[in-house]
């Protein structure tokens, strides 16, 4: 059954494989995440997405998961109101299984039972540009790239100098407001950036009446220092502050006075050097990754358990390009991963030691025919090694206008150490990591000298030796086998230059195929089999701007045995932006215009109507 609900002004333009909403923009036709170095569309054989920073405006849309909720292949669920946790799974893959960076740092949780990030307390205030991959990529991600690869990134510092401010208020006392200052001035340029976010929220439990509030700092720094034309310094920052009202989930939700709080802390410092007129550039980094979550039954008291996660990662990357169709990729890295937990009584730490090697090929032997060939080793210190491999190509006929895909990949995810070392009995020392083979094929057909574009994937995805709870052996094992399989359909128009219309169709179908009675043959939870999304935008001649979206997802379960339903709804909201001069601009929207009750998650609420307003600066 299919409820009619809506949501906030969701980035549908970020829906399609080359559709940020602004195509004049070079950075629009560059990538990062498919080889882990600045490559042209064009030369990519992968299904990758990117939302730019126009889009993330445009749309207003607060919470991440919400703008990626929208992308072709993705399913998002959340378990209440804002801040609550919530889950990204692309193309049917598990939560866990979805690699997270934050300008180019691993930030997946060492600490948390799948090594799962949680999109919940991840806010667009401090974002620029969002790329979402789709599809097995561990050749160049390495652990936990099954279903892809999500790479947020803060803006780059101004040329000159630049200054953007906003302040928000609406629905439920929430109140946004963000600011950042970047500029260049000779060999050294920087950012720094806030944004704060607070709500009395909702009931995160559908049958509570208490609401449940939310705080979140999130801030951003950046500096560059060109010491030469072949050598500079990178160093970036980011930290999110959040504190949560919760229902407890011991149980079903019900209202209580549970509360959660978080330190997020995300760390990079590099050497980039040149060699050999920029035919060999090399890059050396370290990363650091700290995830602090303090859990308290009663505000105002001491932490009664918390959880403790880093990541400290060291990265070498060459490239070298020997001609100019031809580049060969490679690294090396060395992770360690930590968590330390505490509560009810005991205490646990736990580490593991992981050294990888990596090497990816980019030829162009054709002209309009691209590619793309590695293999990576990673070596656990607890299971051992694990070889993937990986291989796409991108074929244009007629300089651009028609792309032909395809990519084949491979992935694979080491155990969690709470899935390997759990002190209260669920650990398994013996897990082997969890495997994919993951195939893509596709065409993007541009028409009408760049007005529409039109975009065809079909995807199938095997994962073996999937990590879940054995309730027979009360431990973790690797006792899952699923199969997703599927279709993604986008079309992108610009009749006029003041319209923009997208459109995307993803149909999923994730199954269990671990041959276990109860579940062999089931949908798994959460990811409803098709969903739709059609947006419009126009910029009137007078400067207002107006859009609307309009989502439908179908029925999906809430379980691995297909027992609690939840039925598919519609969602949809209305926006409008009017410039005030040449720096200021008032906007508003509305979501969940009709009203609707709907839920990602069983017995967890989601927002009613909901208005908000604002004015943003610009110098």
């Amino acid at each position: 059954m299919l409820k009619f609900a809506t949501i906030s002004l969701l980035a549908l333009t970020a829906a399609t494989p080359a559709l940020a909403e602004t195509t004049d923009s070079d950075r629009d036709d560059i990538v990062v995440t498919a080889s882990g170095i600045e490559q042209p569309r064009d030369e990519v054989g992968q299904a990758i997405t990117i939302i730019d920073a126009d889009t993330i405006e445009k749309r207003q849309t607060v919470d991440i998961a919400d703008l990626l909720a929208t992308t072709p292949g993705v399913r998002f669920s959340r378990n209440g109101s804002t801040g609550s946790v919530a889950g990204i799974s692309l193309r049917g893959a598990e939560t866990t299984q979805t690699l997270v960076l934050i300008d180019g740092v691993k930030v997946n949780d060492p600490s948390g039972i799948g090594d799962g990030y949680d999109f919940g307390h991840l806010l667009t205030g401090n974002i620029d540009r969002i790329e979402v991959l789709r599809g097995s990529n561990s050749v160049v991600h390495g652990s936990q790239a099954i279903g892809g690869v999500v790479s947020l990134m803060t803006a780059t510092p101004a040329e000159g100098f630049g200054a953007n401010a906003l302040a928000e208020y609406g629905y439920s006392d929430t109140l946004t407001a963000k600011a950042d200052v970047s500029g260049t001035a000779g060999v050294i340029s920087g950012g720094i950036g806030g944004a704060y976010f607070r709500t009395d929220g909702i009931s995160s439990a559908a049958v509570g009446t208490e609401k449940d509030g939310y705080k979140n700092f999130a801030g951003n720094a950046r500096l560059k220092v060109a010491f030469s034309d072949t050598l500079s310094l990178d160093l970036r920052g980011y930290y999110i502050n959040a504190d949560l009202d919760y229902d407890s989930f011991f149980g079903a939700p019900a209202d209580s006075a549970d509360v959660a709080k978080l330190d997020q802390y995300v760390g990079y410092a590099g050497l980039n050097l040149g060699l050999f007129d920029g035919r060999f550039t090399s890059r050396a980094a370290v990363t650091w990754m700290r995830n602090d979550r303090d859990y308290y039954f009663v505000r105002g008291t001491a932490p009664d358990y918390g959880y403790s996660g880093t990541n400290v990662r060291f990265e070498y990357q060459g490239v070298v390009t020997p001609v100019e169709r031809a580049k060969l990729i490679f690294g090396y890295e060395h992770e360690r991963p930590d968590y330390d937990f505490f509560g009810f009584g005991s205490t646990d730490s736990q580490k593991a030691n992981i050294d990888s090697v990596y090497a990816l090929g980019i030829v162009q032997p054709l002209t309009g025919l691209s590619l793309s060939g590695g293999v990576r080793h990673d070596d656990h210190s607890q299971f051992g090694g694990a070889t993937t491999f990986g291989a796409n190509a991108n074929y244009s006929p007629n300089a651009g206008a028609t792309n032909v895909r395809l990519s084949y990949g491979e992935g694979f995810k080491a155990p969690s150490l709470y899935q390997l070392y759990d002190r209260g009995g669920s650990g398994n020392p013996a897990l082997r990591p969890e495997r994919s083979k993951s195939y893509d094929i596709g065409i993007d057909q541009s028409l009408a000298d760049g007005r529409a574009l039109i975009s065809l994937t079909a995807f199938l995805r095997d994962t073996d030796d999937q990590i879940n709870y054995d309730n027979r052996s009360f431990t973790y094992g690797n006792i899952d086998r699923t199969r997703a399989k599927g279709i993604e359909a986008t079309l992108a128009l610009k009749p006029v230059d003041a319209l923009n219309v997208t459109a995307s169709y993803s149909y999923i179908d994730a199954r269990d195929r671990s041959g276990r009675p109860a579940f062999d043959g089931k949908r798994l939870p959460r990811r409803a089999a098709h969903a739709v999304s059609l947006s419009a935008d126009y910029d009137w001649s007078f400067g207002l701007s107006t859009g609307a979206t309009l989502t439908l997802v179908g029925d999906s379960f809430d379980d691995a045995a297909n027992a609690v339903p939840l039925d598919g709804y519609a969602l949809a909201g209305i926006r409008a932006s009017f410039p005030v001069g040449g720096h200021f601009e008032i906007y508003g929207r509305v979501d969940n215009l009709f009203d609707a009750d709907y839920a990602t998650a069983f017995n967890y609420g989601t927002y009613g109507r909901a208005a908000y307003g604002g004015v943003r600066a610009r110098f």
